[in-house]
């Protein structure tokens, strides 16, 4: 199997990366599945943690293309992004959904749900599913305890306006597998 890191190129936009995730393999602590749903964010629109340039809590966005980048979204759950673009540009693609294949059992007692379709389909449940911690952060995404691999076969992607922000919403940088039941919400 290909090495996902000689086909995707993190220090491009993250607009142009996004949809290359859709269908890629995403572990950490081999718990994970398939990406059917990611938004793109750059410092250049408001909606992006990056807008008002670096502080404590977002330097990493600004670090290594290909780290993570992991926040505390309402106080309760962990997020997690890919860092895209040059070191020194603040961008990366949120993980919104993610079609569970191993550990689902794991998945399950730390999400209190069966429902599978449930386990992943939202940031907020891929963090909780997947076991994101803070202390992600900044780490690469090529190392343990991450495993990202390409996908199996070719993917339909399909794009829209990103969704749960009041700014920039018109971008159409919300890209998704299409025809998933996974996804967090139907595409418009």
């Amino acid at each position: 199997m290909s090495d996902i890191f000689s086909i995707i190129d993190f220090s491009a936009p993250s607009h142009e990366v996004a949809p290359q995730l859709i269908g890629a393999q995403f572990f950490v602590n081999g718990v994970g599945g398939i990406i059917v749903e990611v938004e793109a964010y750059d410092q250049s629109e408001p909606a992006s943690h990056t807008f008002s340039g670096p502080s404590a809590r977002n330097a990493s966005m600004f670090g290594a293309p290909g780290c993570a980048y992991v926040y505390r979204s309402y106080g309760i759950h962990w997020c997690l992004n890919f860092v895209c673009s040059p070191e020194g540009h603040g961008a990366g693609i949120l993980i919104r959904a993610i079609q569970p294949t191993k550990g689902l059992e794991i998945m399950r007692a730390r999400r209190g749900v069966e429902a599978e379709r449930l386990l992943c389909s939202g940031p907020g449940r891929v963090g909780q599913a997947l076991g994101i911690i803070h202390a992600f952060t900044g780490r690469s995404l090529r190392k343990r305890p991450f495993k990202l691999l390409p996908a199996v076969a070719s993917v339909d992607v399909i794009h829209g306006p990103r969704i749960g922000i009041s700014k920039a919403m018109d971008l159409p940088w919300r890209f998704g597998l299409a025809g998933s039941p996974f996804l967090s919400k139907p595409f418009r």
